[in-house]
């Protein structure tokens, strides 16, 4: 019996990924939330590790992901000396998050299509009066 070779999960997510930059989100933000999906909760700090991603990137991504409400944040006292360090969590799930990508895009659509419609109407009228 010939073996069959399980799918990589990082093949998987890399696709995912992709995708989610295809229908317009960040490479950075589509790299943060396909990380933060796999995780409970994450510092700055493991985000930029396991996102090939820099400083400034996570933190711009998380800024987005704030402001869409998908993320939740939460101080942590460091151990040592220093500034407490940030930890972060998804607050929607990807299926949420799918929902939230599809209706934008049928509103997208939608919008493309009235102004489709609306040339349209404005070709018809240039021909009747010419």
């Amino acid at each position: 019996m010939k073996k069959v070779p399980l799918p990589d999960p990082s093949d998987e997510q890399e696709e995912f990924s992709s995708i989610l930059m295809e229908i317009g989100l960040r490479r950075n933000v589509a790299k943060v939330l396909m990380y933060l999906a796999g995780v409970v909760e994450a510092t700055s700090r493991d985000i930029e590790t396991n996102s090939d991603l820099r400083q400034p990137e996570v933190s711009i991504a998380m800024r987005e992901l704030r402001e869409l409400g998908w993320i939740s944040e939460r101080d942590e006292k460091n151990p040592g000396k220093g500034r407490p360090y940030r930890i972060y969590r998804l607050e929607k799930s990807i299926d949420e998050i799918i929902n939230y990508l599809e209706d934008q895009k049928l509103q997208d659509i939608e919008r493309s299509m009235r102004q489709i419609e609306r040339l349209k109407e404005l070709r018809s009228a240039e021909a009747r009066g010419a």
